[in-house]
C-alpha cells in the first residue's frame, strides 16, 4: 500500500531481491534492513515508508507539500545487476567508514547490504562474542549452500577463542575449548594437535609467533571474518572488498589485452586511473632505430645481450667478437672491447650464467670453440675434439660450471671450463642446444627435424618436439615451459614443451635455409621478435599471430635478434649488412604517450 493510501499497484513495489525478501519489513527511526542504525540527514532523521522507500523530510525551501500529496513518484523496479553494483558501492562506502552515506543509499534503493542474520554474526565476532557468533551459526545455516560447511565455520570461529583465551592467560579456559568443544568437532586432527602444542607457550608473543597470528583484536578477526565468508552466499554476505577485486581484475585485463605493454604490471589500484582504459602507445616500444654500430667489417651473424644487461656480444664473418657496454641509464652502448682470432667467423654465443665468460662458435666447418673471460679479456681455453668436428652450437649448464657444445657431423660433448670432455653422446646431428634449468636436461634439435631431451646423468633420451621440416634454430623461455623455434620455410612456431603441443605458428616471417635466431623478450616476456630474409625485424605478442610491428632499416637478411632480459624497452639485431641495429621506444615522448592513455598505434614503422 502506498503512503498516501492509494491502491496497491504491484508494479510500484521497490522491495529489492536482496532486499525486503524474507519477510524482514522495513522500520523507520530504527534499524535498516542492511543492520545499521538510521542516519540522520542534516541532523534530520530519515525515515522510511511501508514500501522501503526513503522519504526526505522537506527542508525549508524544497518540495511543497502538494508533492506528498499528490503522492509517492513511482520507481522502476531495480534489475539484479543494478542491485548488486549498489550493494557493492555500499560494501565500498561502509569500509571508508561512510556509515551515514551507507544508511542512506539502502533506503533510498530499498536493497540491503548483507542479510540481518549476517550482520549480526559480523558484529559479534569482531566483538568476540564467540556464543553468540556460534548462536548465529544456526540462522546462517539455512542460507547457506552447503550446510556442511557450518563445521568449518565453527572450527575457524572456536580456533580463535582458544587462541585468544591463551593469550589472555587464561589456560583452563582455553583447555575446556580444546577438549569440550574443538576435538568432539572430529574435524581437522592434525590442527587440533597443532593448537594443544601452544598451551606449552610461555608468554603472548611467544604464542603469536608459533601460531603465526596478529594475536587478539581487530587485525586477527577481520582476517577470521574473510575466512569465514568464503562459506556465505554473496546474496547473504558480500565477500570482502570484492568492488576493489573485480576493478584489479578489470585493469588487469585491459594491460593482458594491450598489445604494447611493456613495463611492470603494478597489482595496486593507486598507479592507475580507473576513468581511462588502459592502452599503451606504439611510441613507448622498441620500434625506433636508437643506435646503428659499425664496427664491423662484414655479415654480423649473432648477438646476445649478457644476463644482467649490461654487455652486448655480436659474432661476425670478419672473425671477431665485440663486447659493447650498455649504459642503464640513456640505453647507448660503447665499444668495449674486440676479441680477435676467430679463424672461422663467429655464428654463435653463449653467456655463461654470471656473465663472467663468453663462449664463441663458429660455422658449420668450424671444429674450434673459444672460451673467453671478459672480465679480463683473456682466452681461458680454445678447445678442439677432433679436426673432423663441426662445433657450431653450446648452451650452458645453470651451475657455470660445464657447458655442451656439438655439431651437424654427430658430435655431441659436455665438457668443463677448461675444455676437459666430461660425457658424450654418440652419433646425435646437433643443431641447436639448451640446458633446462633444472640442470640435467639437455634439449638439442637434429638433423631428423625434432628436438629431444637427454640426461647426461642417466643416459636417456626422449623425443619432445617433431616438425615436419628442418628447425634452424630454437631458443627456450625462462620458465623452461615455451620453445621458440625457427623452421626452414615454415618461419617461427611456438611450442609447449610440458604438453608437447604447437601453440602457434606467426605470420608475416621470410624462412629460407638460413639460420635466424629469434627470441622472447619484453617484461615477464610477453614479446617475440625475429629476423627475416626479407630484411626485416618483426615482434609479434605471444599471444597473437599477426606481427604487432615490423622494423625496417636493416638492407640484407636479418639473422639474429636479442631482446634485453632487464631493459624491456632495447632490442638488439643484427644483419648481413654489416650493421647492429639497437631498437628503443620513440626519442621524444608527450606527456600523453609517457602515461600510456593514447590509443595502440597500427603496426606500420
Amino acid at each position: 500500500m502506498q503512503a498516501n493510501g492509494a491502491g496497491q499497484d504491484r508494479d510500484s513495489e521497490l522491495s529489492c531481491q536482496n532486499g525486503a525478501q524474507n519477510g524482514e519489513s522495513s522500520s523507520s527511526g530504527v534499524a535498516h534492513s542492511n543492520g545499521l542504525e538510521s542516519g540522520t540527514n542534516n541532523g534530520n532523521t530519515v525515515s522510511s515508508n511501508n514500501n522501503g522507500v526513503s522519504v526526505q523530510p522537506a527542508s525549508n525551501n524544497a518540495t511543497s507539500t502538494s508533492d506528498v500529496n499528490s503522492g509517492v513518484k513511482k520507481k522502476k523496479r531495480l534489475s539484479q545487476s543494478e542491485e548488486d553494483v549498489i550493494r557493492l558501492i555500499g560494501q565500498h562506502l561502509h569500509d571508508l567508514g561512510l556509515n551515514q552515506t551507507v544508511d542512506l543509499l539502502m533506503q533510498e534503493s530499498g536493497c540491503r547490504l548483507e542479510h540481518p542474520s549476517a550482520t549480526k554474526f559480523r558484529n559479534h565476532v569482531m566483538e568476540g562474542e564467540w556464543d553468540k557468533a556460534e548462536s548465529d551459526l544456526n540462522e546462517l545455516k539455512a542460507l547457506m549452500h552447503s550446510p556442511s560447511a557450518i563445521v568449518r565455520m565453527k572450527f575457524l570461529l572456536l580456533q580463535q577463542k582458544y587462541l585468544e583465551y591463551l593469550e589472555d592467560g587464561k589456560v583452563l579456559e582455553a583447555l575446556q575449548v580444546l577438549r569440550a568443544e574443538l576435538t568432539p568437532l572430529k574435524y581437522n586432527i592434525e590442527r587440533i594437535h597443532i593448537l594443544s602444542g601452544y598451551l606449552m607457550c610461555c608468554h603472548a608473543d611467544d604464542l603469536r609467533v608459533k601460531a603465526e597470528w596478529e594475536g587478539k583484536g581487530t587485525a586477527s578477526r577481520t582476517k577470521l571474518l574473510d575466512k569465514l565468508q568464503t562459506y556465505l552466499p554473496p546474496s547473504v554476505m558480500l565477500p570482502p572488498r570484492r568492488l576493489q577485486t573485480l576493478l584489479k581484475q578489470a585493469v588487469e585485463l585491459q594491460r593482458e589485452r594491450c598489445l604494447y605493454h611493456n613495463t611492470k604490471l603494478d597489482s595496486g589500484l593507486d598507479s592507475v586511473s580507473l576513468l581511462l582504459d588502459h592502452a599503451c602507445s606504439r611510441k613507448q616500444f622498441p620500434c625506433y632505430t636508437q643506435q646503428i654500430l659499425t664496427e664491423h667489417c662484414n655479415e654480423v651473424w649473432f648477438c646476445k645481450f649478457s644476463n644482467n644487461g649490461t654487455k652486448l656480444a655480436t659474432g661476425s664473418k670478419d672473425t671477431t667478437v665485440i663486447v659493447w657496454h650498455v649504459d642503464t641509464e640513456t640505453q647507448q652502448l660503447k665499444l668495449m672491447k674486440t676479441l680477435e682470432g676467430h679463424a672461422y667467423g663467429v655464428s654463435y654465443l653463449a653467456w655463461s650464467p654470471d656473465d663472467v665468460y663468453l663462449i664463441a662458435c663458429g660455422p658449420d666447418d668450424c671444429s674450434e670453440l673459444w672460451l673467453w673471460n671478459i672480465q679480463t679479456g683473456e682466452l681461458r681455453t680454445k678447445m678442439s675434439q677432433s679436426h673432423e668436428d663441426s662445433l657450431t652450437s653450446v648452451a650452458w649448464n645453470p651451475d657455470g660450471k660445464r657447458f655442451v657444445t656439438g655439431g651437424q657431423r654427430g658430435q655431441f660433448y659436455q665438457c668443463d671450463l677448461d675444455g676437459n670432455l666430461l660425457d658424450s653422446w654418440e652419433g646425435v646431428r646437433v643443431q641447436c642446444l639448451w640446458c633446462l634449468s633444472e640442470g640435467r636436461t639437455v634439449l638439442a634439435s637434429d638433423t631428423h627435424q625434432r628436438i629431444r631431451g637427454y640426461n647426461f646423468e642417466d643416459l636417456t633420451d626422449r623425443n619432445i618436439v617433431q616438425e615436419d621440416h628442418p628447425i634452424m634454430s630454437f631458443t627456450v623461455s625462462r620458465n623452461g615451459r615455451l620453445a621458440l623455434l625457427n623452421v626452414a620455410t615454415q618461419g617461427v612456431h611456438l611450442w609447449d614443451l610440458q604438453d608437447r603441443v604447437l601453440v602457434r605458428k606467426y605470420q608475416g616471417v621470410t624462412q629460407g635455409f638460413y639460420t635466424i635466431h629469434s627470441c622472447f623478450g619484453g617484461h615477464n616476456e610477453d614479446f617475440i621478435a625475429s629476423g627475416s630474409e626479407d630484411h626485416k625485424v618483426y615482434i609479434w605478442h605471444r599471444r597473437s599471430e599477426l606481427p604487432i610491428a615490423e622494423l625496417t632499416g636493416h638492407t640484407r637478411t636479418v639473422n639474429c635478434v636479442s631482446w634485453n632480459p632487464v631493459l624491456p624497452g632495447l632490442l638488439a639485431s643484427a644483419s648481413d649488412d654489416g650493421t647492429v641495429r639497437i631498437w628503443g621506444p620513440a626519442p621524444f615522448l608527450d606527456v600523453q604517450d609517457a602515461e600510456g592513455h593514447n590509443e595502440c598505434c597500427s603496426m606500420d614503422s
